[in-house]
């Protein structure tokens, strides 16, 4: 009976949030600039008769941007979900690895490294087109988590793992000071820009290249459910249990790098999401099990993303607030409040 019952309340947890995701997908889909009436826009999803300006800003533009803030959502969450459980650190999230970093770096070479070698990051410019900063970031974030991997290989402990992973982020970010120092003040502002992340620069051809991909992370991470959930009691029992601790380890490394990797370079650094994320869910759901919180945060970071994509929309305003300033002013007070309780967080990790 008692289990009858805890199913029903999370069902109908579940259900809740899922009515959520769709109420706050489609305020994404009317709020804007433009001011396109409800009507107008279930007309255009149902391939109604609308006027063409309209029929293009949602199809091509506000569509696209609400589901890339779903798939960053729910990826950078998973993510997050994971590093705290490897980790068992609560303020661990998808980028402790440094594989955003390295993205960041490609980034930074493709924008700002021409005044060292022009002729070079020219060429690889204009061969690219507009996939150069994309290709760049994912190149960065591949070498990055391919050190990463070989590290995790020939280290056990994960804390030492996650040193190395601060490291390599330090590093990055030392090379990335450096070129900045030598540029040009147009190719420092580009760079910037591109850190302030960014749902709106997808495209549905980008799309069908970081779907996919974030799809397989998130079902690599789908199938590590039982070996999280044994990781949460120490390595020794999940060891005694007959789970691969290293093995465990490296498919975590991959699946982050997948989602937190293909996001970054799609979208840029988007922060605090992968932290927040799933301290909402544990508070929510009451419980450490990955089988519920797994699902729990694709939902509410899914939402999450929505609303604030919605908030730097500034409904109305030409303006649009760099989404990273919005998911920062949502996640601080979050990282804030996981400091303050941070014994009963800590209880919660240990299942």
């Amino acid at each position: 009976m008692i289990l009858k019952k805890g199913g029903s309340w999370l069902s109908l947890l579940f259900g809740i949030l899922f009515l959520i995701i769709i109420g706050v997908f489609l305020l994404d889909l009317i709020f804007g600039s433009v001011n396109i009436p409800f009507e107008k826009v279930f007309a255009i999803l149902s391939g109604g008769d609308v006027k063409n300006s309209w029929n293009y800003i949602v199809l091509n533009f506000r569509l696209p941007k609400a589901i890339t803030a779903i798939i960053v959502g729910a990826g950078l969450s998973v993510t997050g979900l994971m590093m705290q459980t490897l980790f068992r650190n609560p303020l661990a999230g998808p980028y402790v690895l440094g594989i955003s970093s390295g993205a960041s770096l490609g980034v930074a070479l493709m924008v700002m490294a021409s005044a060292i070698a022009p002729v070079l990051f020219g060429a690889i410019s204009a061969f690219l087109g507009s996939w150069a900063l994309v290709v760049s970031a994912v190149v960065g974030a591949s070498l990055v988590f391919m050190l990463v991997a070989l590290a995790s290989i020939r280290i056990s402990d994960s804390v030492s793992l996650l040193i190395i992973g601060i490291m390599f982020g330090s590093i990055t970010g030392a090379v990335v000071n450096i070129l900045q120092y030598f540029s040009d003040p147009e190719q420092i502002q580009s760079f910037i820009v591109w850190t302030f992340g960014s749902l709106a620069g997808v495209t549905w051809n980008e799309m069908q290249v970081m779907a996919p991909i974030v799809f397989c992370g998130l079902i690599i991470a789908f199938f590590l459910i039982k070996p999280l959930d044994a990781l949460l009691l120490g390595e020794n029992y999940a060891r005694g249990v007959g789970i691969s601790v290293n093995k465990t380890r490296i498919a975590v490394i991959i699946s982050t790098a997948l989602i937190a990797g293909t996001l970054t370079a799609f979208t840029g650094p988007i922060a605090f999401v992968g932290v927040a994320v799933p301290h909402i869910a544990r508070s929510i759901f009451r419980t450490a099990s990955h089988k519920v919180l797994m699902p729990a945060v694709v939902l509410i970071g899914a939402a999450i993303m929505l609303v604030c994509d919605i908030i730097s929309q500034i409904p109305g305003n030409q303006n649009t607030l760099p989404i990273n300033s919005v998911t920062a002013l949502f996640g601080g007070p979050v990282v804030i409040w996981v400091i303050m309780r941070s014994r009963n967080v800590k209880a919660s990790f240990a299942g």
